[in-house]
């Protein structure tokens, strides 16, 4: 049975982990002030962008109700989370109300992102105060995995047991366990971090765009960096927050950087908090970003911030190339000296006030702000010499430097073990074969973004065939599979080698019908796109990560799926003609799902394939399932239902006159029907497929699509 949570504060954070439960399953109330602010708060989160819900359907299964009218529904909930205006009195005010109504059994939290926990229970029922937590989500939830949890002295260590268990498990959270300090360890660090990046970019007169060149992937933290980061996070709420730290935190020696900088000033000053604004550090005008003079505070083009040493260093390993850039004598090396040691010197006196172990700190700005290492691991990986610090390494393979002196063991979590992790069995030309424990094999993809070419697919019929232990396919790559390279099937063109095309079209179907017949699961993420969605959905089950873009969008290169994607979707969808119809015209419009339960419903993902909703358990996920519930594949042809060939012409005149489809769309979809009207079973359905493929390859508007997929990577509507 579903758990049932009630989220009290409709507003950003509120709304948002609100949709992030009901996108999970959970049976979700959400409660404002009166009905009016709730819808109004609501209805702001179903335009969110990005959005806040899988697919729009599952916010109407959200109950809305008000604190005054409404408030006896947390006497049903599991979990009351609050998040409501970030004021102590107001928080007080509503747990005194709340305090006689909740069920013994239910867990309590506040959302909060500074203030003081142990201060918000003062005055309530023991049993209250020994349940009562804070719990500091990411906004947005959906998309940030990090949760902060926050007892307090009165909480009982056996309910934070319970609710890190409940929020990983089911809420598809990372837990770090936070000291009830200001800030806790994201704010108090990761926000000096951020002011302390503008003060330096303000001292050394350089321009938002070379610090945003220096402070992303070259230094291990995301594509924004740092001005873009703080446009995404609003520059009212940094604000906000700095003052908060400010005014708690009178003895901290670093404290001057939270002090907001001239830009920062002036640009609050002027309502300019970044992108809920229109602009901030950067402001978009039409398609052209333009960005923000620091010295004169006037918006001008964005101009290429290179530098020689990004440039040279930027393929060394994060430790080597940050050692290096140091000791340079350029802007670079000018930025990481003013603005990096400092950061982790600061990370270094702030560790025991803040978190219990450098594993947490770590945690914390990995999986909360993007890091790619956290403070102490990129002390560790650059050399604490190098940053004129006196300190121990932090880490000693499975041990870590404990705050209180000599070491401790890091925790093992299996359950979220990447792949790579895992023994290598065998290593081939694309692929890997790895030993996942329990008689469970991985075959996983390692091609670039797992791309599938006819050599590699050859070889993965010969490595399935020889498995005969359970086996999760996946992939080692940025993303499942991208699908079929399409280089190759431009390199067919140009060689007229129609035969061999034909050819490995029929091993790339009998790969997909093999895996069929094996115990066996794909484990997909990222993309499953193509071919990669033809032998993904070949096996018995797919085990999804829940943003995994999943579809056939051959149409968009002119040629239709040729490896059994066609077959199979005619075998599955083919006993009714509506069920035909829909299919159909998504294969013909090239159409691709944005997320797994997207893919659901619009019928790529069967109703027995599985979204694994935790972000970092996908393979643990997949195995528990391969182990526990093997799969089976039953499906049954159904004769072509009498007045589908019509129902598609209709559609494809009526896409025509609103100007969707093109001529050439057409001609796709008549290929499409072939297969779906003009066949009396699978395999029969398989040949036809290859047949059209294979006439759609020939024809020149395919050959464009296809040059003009590969040297812009966008469609041609031709």
């Amino acid at each position: 049975m579903p758990k049932n949570v009630c989220v009290i504060g409709a507003g950003t954070m509120g709304s948002g982990i609100a949709a992030h439960l009901a996108n999970l399953g959970f049976q979700v109330s959400l409660l404002d002030l009166t009905p009016e602010s709730t819808r109004a708060a609501f209805e702001r989160a179903t335009k969110a962008r990005p959005p806040h819900f899988f697919v729009p359907e599952t916010a109407h299964q959200i109950r809305l109700g008000s604190i005054r009218d409404d408030l006896n529904w947390v006497s049903e909930a599991d979990w009351v989370c609050e998040a409501i205006i970030e004021k102590l009195d107001a928080k007080q005010n509503l747990f005194a109300q709340i305090d006689p109504l909740l069920r013994p059994d239910a867990m309590i939290s506040t959302n909060t992102s500074g203030l003081q926990i142990s201060l918000l229970s003062e005055g309530r029922s023991e049993s209250f105060r020994r349940r009562f937590l804070g719990t500091h989500f990411f906004n947005p939830p959906r998309y940030l995995k990090l949760l902060e949890l926050i007892p307090t002295p009165e909480t009982d260590p056996n309910e934070v047991r319970k609710i890190t268990q409940f929020l990983e498990d089911e809420a598809a959270r990372r837990v770090v366990l936070a000291k009830d300090t200001p800030g806790f360890i994201a704010n108090r660090f990761g926000m000096w971090a951020m002011i302390h990046a503008i003060h330096v970019a303000e001292k050394l007169q350089l321009t938002v765009e070379q610090v945003d060149a220096i402070c992303g992937p070259f230094l291990g933290r995301p594509r924004s960096a740092a001005f873009r980061l703080n446009d995404i996070v609003g520059l009212d709420i940094m604000e906000d927050i700095a003052r908060n730290l400010r005014e708690r935190c009178p003895e901290d020696p670093y404290r001057g950087s939270l002090e907001p900088p001239k830009s920062l000033a002036t640009l609050l000053e002027r309502g300019w908090i970044g992108e809920k604004s229109g602009q901030g550090y950067y402001r978009r005008e039409g398609k052209e970003l333009m960005a923000l003079d620091l010295h004169t505070m006037a918006y001008r083009q964005r101009q290429d911030a290179q530098f020689a040493s990004l440039d040279a260093l930027a393929k060394r390993p994060l430790g080597e190339r940050l050692a290096e850039a140091l000791e340079g004598r350029d802007e670079v090396g000018d930025f990481l000296r003013e603005h990096l040691i400092p950061v982790l010197q600061y990370a270094d006196y702030l560790k025991a006030e803040v978190s219990h172990n450098v594993q947490d700190f770590d945690r914390v700005m990995m999986w909360g702000f993007g890091w790619e290492t956290g403070p102490f691991a990129m002390i560790d990986a650059i050399g604490a010499s190098r940053l004129g610090m006196d300190i121990p390494t932090y880490y000693l393979g499975d041990q870590m430097h404990a705050y209180a002196g000599g070491i401790q063991p890091i925790r093992q979590e299996p359950e979220y073990q990447p792949l790579t992790n895992y023994p290598l069995e065998k290593q081939g030309e694309g692929f890997n074969v790895r030993d996942l424990g329990d008689g469970v094999k991985a075959l996983s993809l390692t091609s670039k973004m797992g791309v599938l070419h006819p050599s590699l697919i050859r070889t993965l019929l010969q490595e399935v065939s020889q498995l005969s232990e359970p086996f999760l396919l996946t992939s080692e790559a940025r993303s499942f599979s991208a699908g079929f390279d399409l280089k190759y099937v431009l390199d067919v063109v140009e060689r007229s080698a129609w035969e061999e095309l034909d050819e490995n079209l029929k091993v790339l179907q009998d790969l997909a019908d093999l895996l069929a017949t094996r115990r066996c699961v794909a484990a997909i993420f990222g993309h499953c796109l193509g071919a990669g969605f033809e032998i993904a959905t070949g096996c018995p089950m797919i085990v999804a990560h829940p943003d995994t873009q999943i579809g056939l969008p051959e149409a968009k290169v002119g040629l239709i799926p040729g490896g059994s994607g066609t077959a199979r979707l005619r075998l599955r969808h083919g006993s009714t003609a509506k069920a035909a119809l829909d299919i159909v015209t998504r294969l013909t419009q090239g159409l691709v799902a944005a997320n797994a339960d997207e893919a659901r419903k619009l019928g790529y993902l069967r109703p027995t394939d599985v979204t694994a909703y935790h972000p970092d358990r996908l393979i643990w996920d997949a195995k528990k399932l391969l182990q526990s519930k093997p799969p089976q594949s039953e499906e049954v042809w159904s004769p072509t239902p009498g007045p589908l060939a019509g129902m598609i012409d209709n559609k494809q005149e009526e896409l025509k006159a609103k100007g969707e489809f093109s001529d050439y769309d057409e001609t796709i979809g008549d290929s499409i029907k072939q297969v779906f009207c003009k066949v009396a079973d699978y395999e029969e359905a398989k040949v036809r497929e290859r047949e059209v493929f294979l006439n759609l390859v020939r024809s020149a508007p395919t050959h464009s699509r296809i040059r003009h997929m590969l040297e812009t990577g966008k469609p041609l509507k031709n």
